[in-house]
């Protein structure tokens, strides 16, 4: 943990959205509000309020990873997960994290994308990541505020390779100040090349969703342009949906490259008494195709034995450079 505090944590601020404006005009509003008389009870309520309302145009960024990914152009682990933040109760929260990493570890994967990273007073989990992965990462907050309530979360992009130029950009356009659908992009210095890496956590709403799988495809496509990028998140979406169906005509669906027909389960829904309620497929990683072009030897559905890091399951995907000399069933990506 010394050596990542010493090290500068670099913030950049993007325009995320029109969030931006509702912000401008809130504020002041609010203040000229409070300062009528008899309203002073209410600062603190009102402060916090326009806290978790402030937009997430801020990217925490440490680029450079403690246990960096030398050798030549091989293989690329990938995993993306929700890591779950469940608060208010944040059951288990250091238990489950350090499950999480020996997973990381196990699988010896160099890129996480993740949704659902937390910070409290006590805990910031892309903090405590970073330490115990020794990876670079870039984070930025999606929904509530940390020193206004306490607690926040939002997405976060680990690597062992170097990143730089991390992107920042608001899908919903629905002007909701207080809950943001978010993607987050930085790129990679990998032996193979530069590699786009996305992380995304859409929304329930099905026509919401529809909107915000639109912008972020045409998102991806403006910064990969002809480049290979991996877009990998929690798209609260199942794959029949026909949002998921079109973007598997644009992008790679990793899973099903090698397992067509196979049990894609990402996340279970049960009753109190345990009983299974509803088993969907939410979680994904994609290829956006280009140069350099990836196969896919490898991917499967994870979660951690014995205690669960979440209550999603873990992407995870190997990539090797095309052309590649791949066992049978290999497909390649691109």
């Amino acid at each position: 943990m010394n050596d990542l505090q010493q090290k500068p944590v670099n913030v950049q601020t993007f325009e995320t959205g029109t969030s931006g404006v509702f912000w401008s005009h809130l504020v002041p509003l609010g203040r000229k509000i409070l300062r009528l008389p008899g309203l002073r009870m209410f600062t603190k309520p009102a402060r916090q309020v326009l806290s978790v309302a402030e937009p997430s145009g801020k990217i925490i960024h440490q680029t450079h990873p403690e246990n960096q990914r030398n050798g030549g152009c091989h293989e690329i682990r990938v995993l993306s997960a929700n890591l779950c933040h469940d608060w208010p109760r944040r059951r288990k929260m250091i238990e489950r994290l350090e499950a999480f990493s020996r997973l990381v570890e196990d699988h010896q994967v160099d890129v996480l994308l993740l949704q659902e990273v937390s910070r409290t007073i006590d805990l910031r989990v892309d903090r405590w990541l970073a330490e115990r992965l020794g990876m670079g990462y870039v984070y930025a907050r999606a929904n509530g505020h940390q020193r206004g309530i306490g607690f926040e979360e939002g997405l976060a992009i680990f690597s062992r390779f170097p990143l730089h130029t991390p992107r920042l950009t608001e899908l919903d356009r629905r002007q909701n100040p207080f809950v943001r659908r978010l993607v987050l992009g930085a790129t990679m210095e990998t032996p193979c090349g530069p590699l786009k890496a996305f992380s995304v956590h859409l929304g329930l709403i099905h026509r919401h969703n529809q909107t915000q799988m639109s912008h972020l495809r045409d998102w991806v496509a403006s910064l990969a342009g002809s480049a290979s990028a991996l877009i990998g998140g929690d798209f609260n979406s199942h794959e029949a949906s026909p949002q998921m169906q079109q973007i598997r005509k644009i992008w790679r669906d990793v899973f099903r490259q090698l397992h067509p027909k196979g049990d894609a389960t990402t996340h279970e829904l049960r009753w109190p008494w345990g009983a299974r309620l509803r088993r969907a497929r939410l979680d994904y990683v994609f290829l956006h195709p280009g140069n350099p072009d990836w196969c896919v030897t490898e991917a499967r559905n994870l979660e951690t034995p014995v205690l669960r890091h979440s209550d999603h399951r873990a992407v995870f995907a190997r990539l090797a450079p095309s052309p590649c000399l791949a066992p049978h069933g290999v497909q390649k990506i691109g």
